[in-house]
Order: C-alpha cells, then sequence, then structure tokens
C-alpha cells in the first residue's frame, strides 16, 4: 500500500509554532529561540553528539515557555489564531488522501497539531508529534524567577555565524552545564515531562506507519523541508521510497531525491498522483520535465498545475537547489523563520 508521510511546519502550513509561542509568551523569546535552535543544530549536525536528534530545540525553550505562564490551554488557544496553513494545503491533502493514506509526523507541540487536524479533518492517531505531561509539576516561584533569569541570560548570547568559532564553543559549554550536567536542579525533571519528535523519532514514525499499514519503504512518499526531517528523508531515500524536500533548507536537501519549490500545496498532489500510479520512477521521469502539458498527458487534473520548480536532487547541483530553495523558503514563510534549522 502506498502511503504519503509529511513533515507539518513547512508543508502544510507556514509557521514555525515554538518559534511563535516564544516571541509572544517570554521576553525576548525571538533571541532566546534562536539561540537554542543554533545550540541544536550545532549539536546534530556539527558535533555529532552521540545519542542526540535534531529538533530537542522544542524541549529546551519548554521550561522557559512554562515559567512565563504558558499551559496546554493557552498555547491550543494561540495556535488557533496564528495558524496559517499553506494555500490549497486543504485542497491537496484532501486529494491525496482520496488515493493513499496520509500520516503527518511533527516536531511541534501536540496543541497545535490538534488545532491543525481539526481543520484538515484528520485523526490524531495519524499523527506523530511533541508531547509532553504538565500533571503535578512542582515548580515554585522561586524556580520560574530563576529560569526567567536564566532565558535573559541565554537571550543576550551573540552567536557567531560559524558555529565552531571560539566565542561559540564558549556559548555551547555553557549551554551543557544548563541542559546535561545538573546547572539546575529541578531543570531535569521539567525536561523528563516532554517528549520530543526529533530526527530520530521521525525516522521511528516512518517505520511505525509501514508496521501499521503493511507497507515497505519502496511504497513511502516522505515529505520534509528540515533538519529533523533529515534521518526520514534519508532513510525513505536508500529503502526505495520517494523522499521530496518541499521549500527545504540546506539540511533536507542534502538528502532527499527531489527538489519541490512551490507557493501552494498542489505540486505535492501531482507528485502523489503520480507515485501511486507507477511508483517512485514515475514521479523522477516527470520531474526531469516538469510542464504543464507532459504533466496533462499523465492525467493530471488541469486544477492542480500551479507554478512549481520541481528537479532531481545530484551531487552536482545540491548547491544550486540550497541557494534557490533557501531563498524561496524565506520568500514564503518570512525571513525569521525561514533562516531556522
Amino acid at each position: 500500500m502506498k502511503v504519503f508521510v509529511t513533515d507539518c511546519e513547512g508543508p502544510i502550513t507556514k509557521n514555525d509554532n515554538a518559534f511563535e509561542l516564544c516571541c509572544h509568551f517570554i521576553p525576548k523569546g525571538e533571541e532566546l529561540f534562536r539561540v537554542l535552535s543554533r545550540y541544536d543544530d550545532y549539536l546534530y549536525y556539527v558535533e555529532k553528539r552521540q545519542g542526540y536528534q535534531a529538533g530537542t530545540t522544542l524541549k529546551f525553550v519548554f521550561p522557559f515557555l512554562l515559567a512565563f505562564g504558558i499551559t496546554e490551554e493557552k498555547m491550543l488557544d494561540f495556535s488557533l489564531r496564528t495558524l496559517t496553513i499553506m494555500p490549497k494545503a486543504i485542497e491537496a491533502l484532501r486529494s491525496i488522501r482520496g488515493v493513499m493514506p496520509v500520516f503527518i509526523v511533527s516536531t511541534s507541540y501536540a496543541p497545535y497539531l490538534k488545532a491543525l487536524c481539526g481543520i484538515l479533518g484528520i485523526s490524531m492517531e495519524q499523527v506523530f508529534c511533541t508531547s509532553f505531561d504538565l500533571e503535578g509539576i512542582e515548580f515554585t516561584e522561586r524556580d520560574k524567577r530563576a529560569l526567567r533569569e536564566l532565558a535573559r541570560e541565554i537571550a543576550s548570547f551573540e552567536v557567531p555565524q560559524d558555529l565552531t568559532h571560539e566565542r561559540a564553543l564558549k556559548i555551547w559549554e555553557r549551554l551543557d552545564a544548563i541542559f546535561f550536567k545538573g546547572g539546575l536542579r529541578y531543570l531535569e525533571g521539567l525536561l523528563s515531562r516532554i517528549e520530543t519528535v526529533g530526527a530520530k523519532e521521525k525516522a521511528r514514525a516512518v517505520k511505525e506507519v509501514i508496521k501499521r499499514t503493511g507497507s515497505s519503504l519502496q511504497e513511502v512518499m516522505y515529505v520534509g523541508d528540515s533538519i529533523t526531517d533529515f534521518e526520514a528523508l534519508r532513510d525513505v531515500r536508500e529503502g526505495g521510497g520517494l523522499s521530496v524536500a518541499f521549500n527545504a533548507n540546506r539540511y533536507a536537501l542534502e538528502v532527499a531525491e527531489v527538489a519541490c519549490l512551490a507557493e501552494d500545496l498542489y505540486p505535492l498532489a501531482v507528485m502523489a498522483y503520480l507515485f501511486y500510479r507507477g511508483g517512485k520512477e514515475e514521479v523522477l521521469k516527470a520531474a526531469m520535465d516538469w510542464k504543464e502539458v507532459p504533466l496533462l498527458r499523465k492525467g493530471v487534473p488541469s486544477e492542480w498545475l500551479s507554478e512549481a520548480k520541481v528537479g532531481i536532487i545530484s551531487k552536482e547541483n545540491v548547491a544550486f537547489w540550497v541557494l534557490e530553495s533557501e531563498s524561496w523558503r524565506k520568500r514564503i514563510r518570512g525571513v525569521k523563520i525561514g533562516e531556522l534549522g
């Protein structure tokens, strides 16, 4: 059975919900999130720390959100008010669901996915996302004050562009002391309350989808756009499935097989239709000549055809696709979100 598995933020929505939550609820939350996001990139992509998974930024920022008064109800309300769905996402996903099961694998917090799935009409049983348990948390005012002060400290860090620069390494050393060496007595307990779906968990989620549906990696179409999709995109490609980098950054483009730059979701519906009919090879053939007439000849409905740049990624052209896609990504989602890993 063919299955469609996609990330949420990027392919389906324009949001970065955790970033937006930090900006709204935490003073200098944008700066705080950016520092911790780059720390996340460093640990996973540069240092390649054993056992670490990309996407842990959402675990790092969670105690600070709690210290500034976030609740599950506030997260859900904020998500419903700020949710920005990609154009034609509802229609495209409805078309895809007509031919194969759709699963969402996201690093985003569960309240955000609940808000989205309520609009899409997709069951949360078909969603893998970051979850947390706030019941019984003992969180004193003194603890909250300490975390607020720590948030101010982290937000003040100025991370160089080079993540291995001496100044950057000193910042990473300080963050290691905070998050991994018992810097605060209660922080470990708070961090244990959140289960992030990062890079490794996304790859495991794909395996779980295969198990549930009785499919194989060859029958999986996976769509991702960032560093947390790195392992899932790689595994699907190596397993013979279709891996698509949609409005992606360099991390996703380095391991995906097909690049797709689009202003709406219909190009993914086209790929899913072709994948359903003829597997990966049918999509690769179309990607080599992604034009209206050839696609119509393949039976693609005319209303699905919209502006898009689609092509096969190779070692020779990946630099081109990184330049094109990261520029496109910032234009579609905004510079602040588009720059995040």
